[in-house]
């Protein structure tokens, strides 16, 4: 084992006290529970099968989860595609797939499947710990979509990339440009979920809800009226009961038409 610093320890606390392993290999499950009990975890339970690791989320409730991508009854992305698109009080808790296979397929997969850090096998504590440091100190923005649940696949680092600088959008931006990639990013989003509603009608809302809470958050800070006014009509037309197509239709498309002016300046 490794001895860490006192204030990196104090950092990850709380993200490492309770945690959920998922991993068919026994010793590979075991030497990774040794290190997270000797970084400071109170809590650390293993298991093999798919299905039950998710029972143990919803029991434990973990400040982190780590996965293999492969085993005889373990799938490491359709796990976390399904913890991401649950109802569980974790379903957004980080996940850190830990595997040997490190193809840039694996590690696409790994990214696109809403995993947080992908770690090699086999791997030292150091780069272990950097991997829960990122997770506990550098949270990343969470996108509630259709096709995709997870964190912010912009800010992916898998750690195993050693080319150039990854993408433009790595690169620092003015305030009014973040403010647009929000904005955009949203009504993507929202008008995806009008087009998919019926594939995942549960999703599809959950997604919308939360757009809704990220464009008036928006429109509070840039003082825009009118899409505030538009988020809240938004916001207010899912929450009760069953929510159709139908009802988000109208109050969707009032928002989709806002983004006219904005793209008709741009073009100009």
């Amino acid at each position: 084992m490794f001895a860490a610093d006192a204030k990196v320890l104090a950092r990850i606390a709380p993200v490492i006290r309770r945690v959920v392993i998922a991993d068919p290999n026994i010793a590979s499950a075991r030497l990774l529970q040794d290190i997270m009990k000797s970084l400071g975890a109170r809590e650390v339970v293993t298991e093999a099968e798919e299905a039950r690791v998710l029972e143990l989320v919803r029991e434990v409730e973990p400040g982190i989860v780590f996965t293999e991508r492969t085993g005889a009854q373990l799938d490491g992305e359709s796990l976390t595609r399904k913890l991401r698109r649950s109802n569980l009080a974790s379903r957004k808790v980080p996940v850190i797939m830990v595997t040997g296979e490190a193809t840039a397929s694996t590690i696409k997969g790994a990214r696109d499947c809403g995993v947080h850090e992908f770690l090699r096998k086999p791997f030292t504590s150091t780069d272990l710990l950097r991997r829960i440091e990122n997770v506990a100190c550098k949270p990343r923005d969470w996108v509630e979509a259709i096709g995709y649940v997870g964190p912010d696949r912009r800010r992916f680092n898998s750690g195993e990339y050693n080319g150039p600088h990854k993408r433009k959008a790595d690169k620092p931006v003015s305030a009014s440009e973040t403010a647009l990639a929000v904005k955009d990013q949203a009504l993507r989003i929202l008008a995806s979920c009008l087009v998919q509603f019926d594939r995942d009608p549960n999703q599809a809302v959950r997604a919308v809800r939360q757009q809704a809470e990220t464009l008036k958050a928006l429109a509070i800070k840039t003082a825009d009226a009118r899409l505030a006014i538009a988020a809240s009509t938004l916001e207010a037309s899912v929450e009760g009961g069953a929510v159709t197509r139908g009802a988000l239709l109208d109050p969707i498309n009032a928002i989709l038409a806002l983004a006219e002016p904005a793209k008709e300046a741009r073009q100009a």
